[in-house]
């Protein structure tokens, strides 16, 4: 630990040597129709960007109504990411805990055991990714949409529910993929990394004369994963002395397409995903490779927009889309088998409009229609059900915001949504914002909002008969009323800085705990949860390619209920990214350095607080349509852990150890 602080302490030198060298500044201006298009090599300051995620329509991150950050292609490539969840760890506030099967979510320091990252609202292009089962936000392997297809990724913290819906609890990823013109032609690209891993990628994208315009790409991802996994809780001869041989591997292929004509398009996507599960989750036989889940998800999405002489934007789509779960599971060499599926279908309409020169005021409104909800379980030999729930459900929701212009400096920004659920019936919540900027580049955000999460039908229905898991029919929706103050200032056009103290409080917490009566695990409301705390970060970007940025965030989080801290919530985070050029344009060197403090586990012990180095070098343009880059993520080989959830015997899973990646993409 003493060697990575000293190292840490060098790095973070290093960066504000380069970020406050006095480079030459040159004049650069970015048009409009370059924001979302690949371009975000353009120094970032020299004009404010844009979010569309944050209100449903583009406005500048200074205006919008929640604490923003972008995530580019560029970044992407430089800093050698493999999987959404690489790209969400680096980010000020976010922590990443994975269990060797599925990769979880914390924000601001709230990651609960046996969560699918239900609180979090994933979109690709506006699309909701989360399932009608599990309302899972996928950011593994298991995610359906290759990050190289990725232009650039918003991430809007807080609460959304005013206009989005169900869980937009702690913020909204909304994903903006590439389009036809971002490509021109081919592009093909493999992967060799550690643990026998190899991806490849085929894509085509173009835009032509008489306006249709189309991108489809196909990837395919596998790995042997770590052959060896030692948990001292398996020490024993009959179980191969605690060592898991080759049961942690990972498959999986995915399929994107979109294709418009001036106001219409229409997206595809569809991913699957085969992973070995080496912990024994769930009390299966340990060392025993037949144990994995296979997730599938696709959907396809029908959009017209159009923008009307009047100022009227009038945007509708009609969607369809499919989950499927099959999971095996090996008690004493017999096969239990789980199942779920879900279907379902919907629509939305949006109406935005400029009135009276100082409102702008959007008007919607969805309805989704669950018509498959199924859990199936059951024991192959000898043949017995252990579950067959099939469900549906309907809901349906009405949104109104209004952004009003008080002053010429002076924003506020108020909105409110309706939803009603088959389930449980109504739910309103509000968002309100007041956006402050005295001068141009400085910026004051007063926000509040509240958001719900309503039981899924995993947590109200799943059930195998004294297995493992019993229902809990009567979960009500948790809530949460967050409470933020924001403040951002421009330097200049390289820096930004961005500071904000928050407080959230948190009712009817849905939990999966264990009964102590009969062992098994059950979802309850627990009572309340409150939290706060501040995030600070530095953000820097040159023409020359110079970039980085360093955040730390503090937190503290107490179940009201035992006054304890919650379990797998960091109080401190520390990010450090920096990109160094060292031939223009031709090469570059990505480095990231992360700090993640102790977290409880669920018996009640601590994990050591570790730094993670990660270390990119990527080049381009040394042959035409070339990428080359080469990775090395835990530089340093640190051993660390993560908090393990009540499926496991292990109270922690170890995580992995070095690793590298070589990537190459040409495109023709």
């Amino acid at each position: 630990m003493k060697n990575d602080i000293t190292s840490f302490k060098y790095i973070i030198l290093l960066s504000f040597l380069y970020l406050f060298f006095p480079f030459k500044a040159y004049p650069q201006s970015i048009s409009p129709d370059s924001i979302g298009t690949g371009t975000q090599e353009a120094i970032l300051f020299q004009k404010i960007p844009s979010v569309y995620g944050a209100s449903k329509y583009e406005q500048k991150v200074t205006e919008a109504p929640s604490s923003v950050s972008i995530v580019t292609a560029t970044e992407i490539k430089k800093y050698g990411y493999r999987t959404l969840a690489d790209i969400l760890r680096s980010i000020r506030g976010f922590f990443i805990s994975y269990d060797r099967n599925y990769h979880y979510v914390g924000i601001r320091g709230f990651s609960r055991p046996g969560d699918y990252n239900t609180r979090v609202l994933l979109l690709i292009n506006g699309h909701r990714i989360n399932d009608n089962i599990y309302q899972t936000a996928f950011v593994g392997t298991e995610f359906p949409l290759d990050i190289e297809l990725i232009d650039r990724i918003e991430i809007i913290r807080g609460p959304s529910s005013s206009i989005y819906g169900a869980n937009a609890f702690f913020g909204v990823i909304n994903i903006i993929t590439k389009r036809g013109r971002d490509l021109k032609g081919i592009e093909a690209s493999g992967e060799w990394g550690s643990f026998q891993t190899y991806k490849g990628r085929l894509s085509y994208g173009n835009k032509f004369h008489n306006g249709i315009e189309m991108l489809f790409s196909g990837s395919y991802y596998t790995s042997r994963g770590n052959p060896h996994l030692f948990y001292k809780e398996f020490a024993d001869p009959t179980t191969n002395f605690g060592v898991a041989e080759d049961c942690d591997d990972d498959h999986s292929y995915n399929y994107f397409g979109n294709i418009s004509f001036h106001d219409l398009t229409l997206y595809g996507a569809y991913g699957y995903r085969k992973k070995g599960i080496p912990t024994a989750s769930y009390d299966t036989d340990f060392n025993d490779s037949h144990n994995w889940t296979i997730d599938a998800r696709g959907y396809l999405d029908l959009r017209y927009e159009h923008f009307f002489e009047n100022g009227l934007d009038l945007s509708t789509h009609l969607y369809y889309d499919d989950y499927s779960y099959h999971g095996e599971y090996i008690y004493s060499s017999i096969k239990n088998k789980d199942f779920a599926r879900g279907q379902w279908w919907g629509g939305e309409f949006k109406l935005a409009k400029t009135l009276l020169k100082r409102h702008k005021v959007v008007l919607g409104g969805e309805l989704n229609d669950n018509f498959r909800q199924d859990q199936k379980n059951y024991v192959e030999l000898p043949f017995t059900v252990l579950l067959d729930d099939r469900r549906d459900s309907t809901n349906w929701a009405f949104y109104l915001q209004d952004e009003f212009s008080i002053l010429g400096h002076l924003i506020l920004n108020a909105g409110i949504r309706f939803d009603h659920y088959k389930t449980f019936g109504g739910s309103t919540h509000p968002r309100i914002a007041l956006v402050y900027y005295p001068y141009e580049k400085t910026i004051f955000k007063l926000l509040y909002g509240s958001a719900f999460r309503p039981p899924n039908v995993y947590e109200l229905y799943y059930s195998d008969i004294g297995l493992s898991a019993k229902p809990n029919a009567n979960l009500k929706p948790e809530e949460i009323h967050t409470y933020e103050l924001v403040y951002e200032q421009y330097f200049g056009a390289h820096l930004r800085g961005t500071s904000s103290i928050f407080y959230y409080d948190i009712k009817d917490l849905i939990t999966q705990t264990i009964d102590p009566g009969d062992g098994l695990l059950i979802f309850r409301n627990m009572g309340r949860v409150k939290a706060k705390g501040f995030e600070l970060e530095l953000e820097g970007r040159w023409e020359n390619g110079l970039e980085g940025h360093i955040s730390y965030t503090f937190q503290k989080i107490k179940d009201e209920s035992t006054n304890e801290t919650l379990t797998n919530s960091p109080k401190h985070l520390a990010k450090f990214n920096l990109i160094l050029p060292f031939l223009k344009e031709r090469l570059f060197v990505g480095v990231e350095e992360q700090f993640t403090s102790s977290r409880k586990t669920l018996a009640n012990k601590k994990t050591n607080g570790f730094f993670i180095t990660n270390l990119t070098l990527f080049s381009k343009n040394i042959l035409k349509g070339l990428e080359v880059s080469a990775s090395v993520y835990n530089l340093f080989n640190k051993r660390y852990d993560d908090p393990g959830s009540g499926e496991h015997i292990q109270d922690v899973i170890e995580q992995d150890g070095i690793q590298y990646r070589l990537r190459l993409s040409y495109s023709f």
